[in-house]
């Protein structure tokens, strides 16, 4: 291998499983705050009605920090 495709390799990020906070089960994909809190999109779907007001963000339980859904 060159040293170039070395180091790309090692630029790349790994694929990191998720343990939600609500439910515990391991997810390839979560919805992250910046605390550290996760939650899987079933929970998400499930709580959204305390979590968010306006359908663009979330606000974290954890720290009630505001977070984007992605989709603005």
């Amino acid at each position: 291998m060159s040293q170039d495709a070395e180091k790309r390799t090692e630029n790349r990020r790994k694929k990191r499983s998720k343990q939600c906070h609500c439910c515990g089960q391991t997810f390839m994909f979560c919805w992250n705050c910046r605390c550290g809190f996760s939650i899987c999109q079933a929970c998400m779907y499930e709580n959204q009605w305390g979590m968010t007001c306006n359908g663009i963000t979330w606000e974290c339980p954890d720290c009630g920090g505001q977070n984007g859904y992605g989709n603005q």
